[in-house]
């Protein structure tokens, strides 16, 4: 860490009257974690950490041996808006490391930057723009929707507009730049789009933006959800994940002589997206409820393949600026956003870069509705499917050597671990589908 900037953060809290830092952290599932220390603390934290007790944090440190170091990422210093301005409170993201000063291999942020580096060492820098959609409902008890809107639509007296608004402007405060916000297909689902950044900082802005989404809505009396299916017979909610290598200020993507504008670069990335997708499935749709949303007919992806128009891809290539070379960019449909961004980012950024090295070959797109083939047109096209279940997808995933290389022997291991759990306590649950359906017949 430069002396500069840990003397600009020391500088920005005696300005700011800040009183209280969030030390925030991200657990293998995802959930963000954090504790506070006083102002009179943060010279310390900068120089060396803050220790705190991993043993009962999610995927982190067994008993003998939990203690871990919080190192704050001082870039990442941001007063909280949504809380006093006097005394104030600040935020800064760590990365968790053991008590040697070596990196934690528990550590999900810590999985990224280890990827990232071999993008880097390649020469390349990785780009994403996440499109996290979610839904505003009455609380958190039930399903009541705040409005009956669809795509685009506005209404008179919009209440989730104002929310969304408020919610732009809340990220804008924190130095987070934000593209679009908008009305989604389902009622009460929303999206706000975020600038596309480097894929370390856009994982830190994705687990500040729910947490901002989640804190103004509450302010508001309502409750936000990033449930990737709430609502039966509805769209669920996705992260459709824009991204692109860049070699200094050049679009590795880019050809401008290919009829697609597409590079061999960008052909072998998209290949490997599509040849190991259904081996970073689970990473990416991690819940049980992630598959109840990933079904025909609901707009997100099932089938495994890619195209420029047709968004019932699990690739699309969006068309939006054609030989624009900035803008050129594969776009991966299946994610939702109640994913740990980190590892997201890294199961993608790998299986693109794998394509790359292999030379992986890219199939012709199909622009035709997926959706509308027969089992054997799919089948003579070569299209196949992303896992059903989350037990279908956690089976896949664990044979994947991709995935454990990529995250580490601790991430996989305690990640794999834990969604067998969550499956063997879901199958055994008797459900109102059951008792509705077979009690009054069996």
């Amino acid at each position: 860490m430069s002396d500069n900037l840990k003397e600009l953060v020391l500088k920005k809290a005696k300005e700011n009257n800040v009183r209280f830092i969030r030390l925030w952290f991200t657990d293998v599932l995802g959930v963000l974690k954090s504790f506070a220390i006083t102002s009179d603390e943060l010279e310390g934290a900068l120089s060396d950490g803050m220790g705190f007790d991993g043993s009962s944090i999610e995927g982190f440190a067994r008993i003998y041996e939990s203690d871990m170091i919080a190192m704050p990422d001082p870039s990442t210093f941001q007063l909280l808006p949504w809380r006093p301005d006097e005394p104030a409170v600040a935020r800064m993201i760590c990365d968790v490391l053991e008590p040697s000063g070596n990196p934690y291999k528990g550590d999900p942020r810590g999985a990224l930057k280890r990827i990232m580096k071999k993008a880097a060492d390649l020469g390349y820098t990785y780009y994403v723009g996440p499109e996290l959609e979610y839904f505003y409902f009455k609380d958190c008890k039930g399903t009541e929707i705040l409005d009956k809107g669809g795509y685009f639509d506005l209404t008179p007296l919009d209440v989730a507009s104002d929310l969304r608004r408020e919610t732009v402007l809340t990220l804008e405060k924190m130095g987070i730049k934000v593209e679009y916000s908008h009305h989604e297909v389902a009622p009460s689902q929303h999206e706000i789009d975020l600038r596309f950044s480097d894929a370390l900082t856009m994982a830190d802005n994705a687990m500040t933006y729910k947490l901002v989404v989640k804190e103004v809505a509450m302010k508001n009396g309502v409750y936000a959800s990033f449930m990737p299916k709430p609502i039966f017979g509805e769209n669920g909610s996705g992260m459709h994940v824009h991204q692109s290598l860049f070699k200094g200020s050049k679009n590795a993507f880019f050809d401008a002589g290919d009829p697609k504008h597409l590079s061999q670069v960008g052909r072998s990335y998209i290949a490997g997206l599509l040849a190991h997708a259904p081996e970073i499935t689970s990473i990416l749709c991690q819940w049980i409820n992630s598959y109840k949303r990933l079904v025909p007919g609901y707009e997100a992806p099932v089938y495994v393949s890619w195209a420029q128009r047709n968004r019932s891809a699990l690739v699309r290539v969006p068309m939006y600026k054609p030989g624009n070379e900035k803008a050129t960019r594969c776009e991966l449909r299946c994610p939702d956003p109640s994913c740990n961004p980190y590892l997201a980012f890294a199961v993608m950024l790998a299986a693109g870069l794998k394509g790359i090295e292999q030379n992986y070959k890219l199939r012709e797109p199909v622009e035709e509705d997926i959706f509308e083939m027969t089992e054997k047109e799919r089948e003579e096209r070569g299209i196949t499917s992303l896992p059903g279940s989350l037990a279908e997808a956690i089976s896949l995933t664990e044979k994947s050597e991709l995935v454990r290389e990529t995250l580490g022997d601790h991430i996989f291991g305690k990640f794999i671990e834990n969604k067998k759990i969550e499956w063997d306590k879901y199958r055994v649950h008797v459900s109102e589908y059951e008792l509705k359906h077979y009690l009054p017949r069996l």
